[in-house]
């Protein structure tokens, strides 16, 4: 019999770490290739990782709750493809699951059978070996903390060496505010327990100023102010804006469109028979006529490759749509989405937001978009001035649709009015350009009819 380990591995292009969000096996289940065995938050979505080998569940090496990087071990598997190499006990005692020399590892508990564990990926293999003699902890040889391991009997621990500390103590530190450099460890060989975070986090500060954000003081009855990691979406996202915002010199122009002909044209589909099962919406008529206006204003479907000096035209359209989940915003996309007829176009759409609100967007699903929508209007706000999602010249905000006063045929009606936002970054789309591009959206959106001399 032998171990293998399973590190996280890389599901989508340039991601660097992932959060274990849920295990769906515990220490002494079965597994078999391909069983869904764990699921993670990368920056894009929810994703569900298989087991890539058969065996039985040794050690979950990673807690719920606990970003990693990619490469990082994160479930050691009992199989049986190989002996393991042992080596002779001495002594006696149960098996310690260990990385190969340099870095020593922990012993496993006999309830939960939990490795000890330091930050950052490791590149060393696992194997089983009998336990041998307690040693003294030996130096890190790497920056981050490293566990030892236990001696049989624990005793005073006098130097400070690495802190040791069980992935749920460091998670309960963290949640806590606990440096665990300045914890005194009442475990064996000097491991912190969660009793002792918990006498640290209880200990008051010498010196300290009174409160000014006392518990139960906020609204609702909860504290006054509380800390949220910063991880996953939310912090892909804060990175995209930012690089985008001070990368492409964004411009924003609006226009304000009467829609009535769209929305009749809407519910005159909706009762069809092509559209009786299909959710039409003037978004989807929205994401047709930018498809149909791209064409004739190619500048606002191009990237512009810094590296190479050049500009890249693209001759088909990957619509994002933006989507709000509770997780973030993402900004998936539909590919090819010029060459759908508006019912296939309405149904990618319905499929691309539901999976996004179930936060299940595939990492292909987010690559490789060339403009965008995004639909502020469900939020009953009339336009915004979005930024550019990292790679793209042009975003169109689709405001609330609202009856309005408006002036047609010379006297003053209610008609269905909504106002238009495009951005766009001015090193690829010019003001005229710019202009053109969303007095087409206007003109398609005030007569669908014109998708037919365009089209």
């Amino acid at each position: 019999m032998s171990v293998s380990q399973f590190n996280l591995p890389d599901v989508g292009e340039g991601l660097t770490e992932a959060e274990i969000v849920s295990w769906k096996v515990k220490p002494g289940d079965h597994v078999k290739v391909n069983d869904v065995i764990v699921e993670i938050e990368t920056a894009k979505s929810l994703v569900e990782l298989p087991c890539p080998f058969a065996g039985v569940v040794e050690t979950l090496l990673v807690d719920e709750g606990t970003t990693v990087d990619v490469g990082t071990p994160i479930i050691a598997v009992r199989t049986g493809s190989e002996p393991a190499a042992a080596e002779p006990a001495v002594g006696g005692g149960a098996e310690d699951m260990v990385p190969t020399p340099p870095v020593p590892e922990a012993e496993p508990e006999a309830e939960r059978q939990a490795v000890l564990v330091g930050y950052g990926p490791r590149t060393t293999a696992a194997k089983r070996r009998a336990r041998k003699t307690a040693e003294p902890p030996a130096a890190p040889v790497a920056p981050a903390p490293v566990a030892t391991p236990m001696e049989p009997e624990p005793e005073p621990v006098v130097a400070r060496g690495p802190v040791l500390a069980k992935p749920p103590v460091r998670k309960l530190a963290k949640d806590l505010g606990v440096d665990l450099a300045t914890v005194m460890p009442t475990g064996p060989n000097g491991t912190i327990s969660r009793d002792d975070v918990q006498t640290a986090a209880a200990a008051p500060e010498p010196a300290a100023a009174p409160s000014v954000t006392p518990p139960g003081n906020g609204w609702d009855g909860l504290a006054r102010q509380e800390r949220v990691a910063i991880r996953s979406v939310r912090k892909a996202t804060a990175k995209a804006v930012t690089t985008s915002a001070f990368t492409a010199p964004h411009v924003t122009e609006f226009v304000t469109v009467d829609v009535t002909r769209t929305m009749k044209l809407v519910e005159r589909l909706r009762d069809s028979r092509e559209f009786r099962d299909v959710r039409l919406s003037p978004l989807a008529v929205l994401a047709k006529a930018v498809c149909i206006a791209a064409r004739r204003t190619p500048d606002v479907n191009a990237r512009w490759d810094e590296a190479a000096g050049e500009i890249v035209l693209q001759r088909y359209v990957n619509l994002g749509i933006a989507a709000a989940t509770p997780r973030g915003l993402v900004v998936p996309n539909v590919k090819d989405a010029d060459r759908l007829p508006l019912r296939e176009l309405a149904v990618a759409i319905n499929q691309l937001a539901a999976t996004a609100r179930e936060g299940r967007t595939p990492p292909e699903d987010m690559l490789g978009g060339t403009i965008s929508i995004t639909n502020v209007g469900v939020f009953g706000v009339d336009t915004g001035t979005p930024i550019l999602p990292p790679g793209e010249a042009a975003i169109v905000a689709f405001g609330a649709v609202r009856k309005q006063p408006w002036v047609h045929k010379d006297k003053v009606r209610p008609r269905w009015v909504t106002t238009l936002a495009l951005s766009f970054d001015h090193r690829l789309v010019d003001g005229e350009q710019g202009s053109r591009f969303l007095a087409d959206l206007a003109a398609l959106l005030e007569d669908p009819g014109n998708a037919l001399v365009w089209g």
